[in-house]
């Protein structure tokens, strides 16, 4: 529900009124997609992104200009916040002085920061409550300069192969680049640096088993390298990761969606399928591919 407001409309979203402002700004010229585009955008999707935000710290990627002017990362929660929007406090190693970061439990909080120029959403890999405890295990598949997307595909079926022989799974989704991410449900029970440490060691095992296909971003790259960096240091404290169904500021308005193995298997899936026009439409004809696939928290083997 709408009503229209000095400077735009008040959207009422789960009994929140949320006032969006400049809805006819272009925000991604070449393309012709509006303020308000990215709104509904948010709008449709956010329920089923919902999930994987609720209860986490978020980093947001701000373009208040559109995404050919320049942009910041806000790390920060805004000093002043409606009183229905949470945040997490936060007190960082390097400067012992803490931080408030963003929360979004409801749609009306990912429209609000949207609102505000948020065009990506960016979470955390644990818990606002015990950060240095994970409760995703991420593989971010980064192709090198000559790497086809056929060639980070084949990386994904190679890292769940692996997982799979220490009975473990994990949910792949598009970066809305050039990359692949493979996020891996935890019980949040394991410290970061053990599970960034492990997330390296499969890593290694892989590029010596696959030594022209898989790279662990250790050695020296160049530009004709057609290997695919498995980047274990995604898993380090308070390091985020573009969270499923965002959009990002690049030309087409490319979306981070999720997949199923199958579409992975098949081999034909690319990331500039999925954008801020074909992602709701896709929701609505198949759902969420994560959800059903209902992957539960695991237990990383640690002792083997």
């Amino acid at each position: 529900m709408a009503r229209r407001a000095s400077r735009g409309e008040v959207w009422e979203l789960d009994g929140i009124e949320v006032e969006v402002t400049h809805l006819d700004k272009v925000l991604w010229p070449a393309d012709g997609l509006t303020k308000r585009d990215l709104l509904d955008y948010y709008r449709r999707v956010g329920p089923v992104m919902l999930p994987y935000l609720r209860g986490r710290p978020v980093t947001l990627r701000v373009f208040p200009d559109g995404i050919e002017r320049p942009g910041h990362y806000q790390r920060n929660a805004p000093a002043r916040l409606p009183g229905w929007l949470r945040t997490a406090p936060y007190q960082p190693q390097t400067t012992g002085q803490e931080r408030r970061l963003p929360l979004i439990d409801n749609v009306a909080g990912l429209i609000w920061y949207a609102n505000r120029g948020a065009i990506e959403f960016h979470q955390w890999h644990a818990p606002a409550e015990q950060p240095d405890k994970p409760d995703w295990a991420i593989f971010d598949l980064d192709p090198g300069p000559r790497a086809g997307y056929e060639r980070v595909l084949r990386v994904a079926l190679l890292v769940r192969e692996r997982l799979a022989r220490e009975k473990l799974a994990a949910l792949p989704k598009t970066s809305g680049g050039s990359g692949l991410h493979l996020f891996l449900p935890l019980e949040a029970v394991h410290p970061v640096e053990e599970v960034r440490e492990w997330v390296h060691r499969l890593a290694e095992e892989l590029s010596r088993e696959h030594p022209d296909l898989v790279a662990t971003g250790d050695g020296a790259t160049h530009d004709e390298d057609e290997r695919v960096t498995i980047d274990h240091a995604q898993n380090s404290l308070a390091r985020n990761t573009a969270a499923p169904y965002t959009l990002r500021a690049r030309p087409g308005a490319p979306a981070s969606a999720p997949l199923a193995w199958e579409e992975v298997e098949e081999g034909q899936v690319r990331p500039e399928h999925f954008t801020i026009r074909t992602l709701p439409q896709r929701l609505d004809a198949i759902g969420d591919p994560w959800a059903r696939a209902r992957v539960q928290p695991q237990r990383l083997p640690l002792d083997r």
